[in-house]
């Protein structure tokens, strides 16, 4: 579909667009996910459960990275899309520059951060001796590879929303491939342990930054860089519609802290890594309700700007429905396969480790249909400029609750509370997300 299709789209048409733009991105965001997996199957294989931990303990700073990049390109492209749909191309080129500088910015500072600051910021995490060295050599590339990985996003959202999601797919997938050969080749042959994965996933988004550019310089590309000033008022635009997707990356770290704590002190580095088992299959199962969210952005933005509301419903009605069947598919194979699947990431065979992970994945994952309605609902709040609701369901589900949560059932119930938190939490926000829902229909059908 040409790249104006999505600005001039007829009803019959929406399930073919939210197809293509959804699919696509689901497939580029799995890839993604895929590459954040293949460090841990690969450094539970090498390196034990010391590894896991380790691991874990380091994995919330990238998602703070990942959450800035998210959030500048996910603001920037909605505001892009809005303003290209309504012709304004010189404000749109605007909104790019705007996010370019701010993304060079914030990479900056994570830069300087993984220089001046990393033990610190290990010995926060809450590493202890045996694995300290090993998370901070982690943590120190992640952080260091940050303008790559807030870059990729950057470019990502915009290659999108200009139209291309094909190419926004191709790039994330070559990435994430590259990511998982190079780590084989970094921890095994090699032997570069933990070094090895941190770095072959800092190097994942260079291969992604590389596939992108041609188009850039293309003549296809509507968006460029103009010389111009920062602008107060574009940047709170970029912020306050990108800010659900910074809260919803950024909470995940926080959530991921949290949880290390309560199990380090309920069951030391096992729980840890029976956590880190639980968390990263989470990350892949998320990474297709943000590609379906991502995806179905650039149709909902651009829709919205042009007028064609009924389309923006019709899109909504898809995503939900896609992510209902996807949940039951989803649980369904967790609940049966839980065993064999903690046991890939095993090597050890620690007995401890699979029946903590395995009991884990069952109850923890309870929690998809709702984890996925609210971020389709938050996107579908700041796609369509109502960034307000979108932020109440992001800081319930990322801090509000979800903290709370863990440490009042894990108090009432052990390791087994602790698990329920992440389902109980998604529950609830995705009750308040429906009713917010509710209202923001029934305000646009009497404005109309």
């Amino acid at each position: 579909m040409h790249k104006e299709g999505i600005y001039h789209m007829k009803e019959m048409s929406c399930f073919k667009v939210f197809l293509k733009y959804s699919s696509l991105n689901v497939l580029g965001m799995l890839g993604l996910s895929f590459y954040i997996l293949a460090d841990t199957f690969f450094v539970s294989r090498a390196l034990g459960a010391d590894g896991l931990t380790a691991l874990n303990l380091a994995i919330p700073v990238y998602s703070f990275i990942n959450g800035s990049g998210l959030m500048l390109g996910i603001g920037g492209g909605t505001k892009y899309s809005i303003l290209r749909s309504q012709k304004n191309k010189t404000k749109a080129n605007q909104v790019f520059t705007n996010a370019v500088v701010l993304t060079g910015i914030v990479a900056g500072i994570f830069c300087l951060l993984g220089i001046f600051c990393s033990g610190p910021m290990v010995r926060m995490l809450g590493a202890n001796e045996s694995v300290f060295q090993m998370t901070k050599t982690y943590l120190q590339v992640i952080l260091l590879f940050a303008p790559m990985f807030m870059a990729n996003n950057l470019l990502l959202c915009f290659v999108r929303n200009d139209g291309n999601p094909h190419l926004a797919m191709a790039a994330m997938i070559c990435g994430s491939l590259s990511n998982i050969i190079l780590d084989y080749i970094f921890i095994f042959p090699l032997g570069m342990g933990l070094f090895g994965a941190a770095f072959a996933t800092g190097l994942a988004p260079v291969i992604s930054i590389l596939i992108l550019s041609p188009y850039l310089i293309n003549k296809r590309n509507q968006f460029h860089l103009k010389k111009c000033r920062l602008s107060a008022n574009l940047l709170l635009d970029i912020f306050s519609s990108g800010l659900p997707s910074l809260i919803t990356e950024v909470s995940s770290g926080i959530v991921i802290i949290v949880f290390n704590m309560i199990l380090l002190r309920i069951a030391g580095n096992i729980g840890v890594a029976a956590y880190g088992v639980i968390a990263n299959l989470s990350l892949v199962v998320m990474a297709v309700y943000t590609g379906i969210a991502q995806g179905i952005q650039p149709v909902l933005s651009s829709n919205y700007g042009a007028g064609n509301h009924k389309n923006v419903t019709v899109i909504l009605r898809y995503a939900v429905t896609a992510v209902i069947v996807i949940s039951a598919c989803v649980y369904l194979c967790i609940f049966f396969g839980a065993e064999p699947i903690t046991g890939v990431f095993n090597s050890s065979h620690n007995k401890t480790l699979q029946d903590i992970a395995a009991a884990g994945l069952k109850i923890y994952f309870t929690a998809s249909v709702f984890a996925g309605f609210n971020v389709v609902a938050a996107v579908y709040f700041t796609s369509t400029e109502y960034p307000r609701p979108a932020h109440i369901i992001s800081i319930l589900r990322g801090f509000v609750i979800i903290i709370p949560m863990a440490f009042l059932l894990s108090a009432l119930g052990g390791i087994t509370g602790v698990w329920a938190a992440f389902p109980t939490t998604e529950l609830l926000v995705s009750l308040i997300g429906m009713i917010l829902l509710f209202q923001f229909h029934k305000v646009k059908k009497k404005d109309s």
